[in-house]
């Protein structure tokens, strides 16, 4: 069956949010072109179905299927340093069956965490253009000392893990990064913690999902959607 332009939905979906943007568009949107590649990514003890409504609504808005990747961690309570690995492993792969040289990656709660520390210790020229970050605790939540495993341990505010992933422009050089937060976050606590600090990334605060809807809410989407396509508003 054939497939429409892959970006008109898109398109359609972003003149009608009520953003002000209108005009702005980048070539890629009138050029019938594919949008970059994506991988979700899911947070502490959750599975790809868990971030699968963020694939879903990516696919709604015009991605092709075939350029729209979850993964689900061997250990979802693991280390975030063998997570990162694992993410190199799906970024490679996305890269492979799509033929882009760099992806875009939505990240969830302490999925952002593996993110940012395949960021910082990748090799070689940038592999990712855009990341966003749902209610990930940059500077770790209290709510970790309940959290078990490896994953848990280096989400404890002032741990090893995240003292090692400070880095001056919040992303390294090349990269463009989206912080998203909810004052609703029973999970990321405070709340402030899921702001991350750096000349390449635009903090937005949304209202009011919690940690979990930040994967399946509207509002939140919208947002992604727009950073995604236009990069930092």
């Amino acid at each position: 069956m054939p497939r429409t332009r892959p970006l008109l939905s898109v398109l359609l979906v972003l003149l009608l949010v009520p953003s002000g943007i209108e005009g702005q568009f980048p070539e890629v949107l009138t050029a019938g072109d594919d949008p970059v590649p994506v991988l979700v990514v899911p947070g502490w003890g959750d599975t790809a179905p868990d971030v699968e409504p963020i694939r879903q609504r990516l696919i709604e808005a015009g991605w092709p299927e075939s350029r729209v990747s979850t993964l689900s961690f061997r250990d979802p309570v693991g280390s975030n340093a063998a997570h990162a690995q694992e993410i190199g492993t799906a970024i490679r792969v996305l890269q492979g069956l799509t033929g882009a040289e760099r992806v875009d990656v939505v990240a969830h709660s302490m999925g952002g965490l593996a993110v940012r520390q395949y960021l910082v210790t990748k090799e070689g020229p940038p592999s990712v253009r855009r990341v966003a970050f749902l209610g990930t605790p940059h500077r770790g939540t209290v709510a970790a000392v309940l959290a078990w495993g490896d994953g848990g341990r280096e989400m404890v505010p002032g741990s090893d893990f995240l003292m090692s992933l400070r880095h001056e422009g919040g992303v390294p050089e090349g990269i463009e990064a989206l912080a998203l937060r909810t004052p609703m976050d029973l999970r990321v606590i405070p709340a402030s913690s899921a702001r991350l600090r750096g000349e390449r990334v635009t903090n937005v605060e949304v209202c009011c999902p919690t940690h979990t809807q930040l994967v399946d809410d509207a509002d939140t989407f919208d947002v992604i959607l727009r950073f995604l396509v236009l990069g930092p508003d």
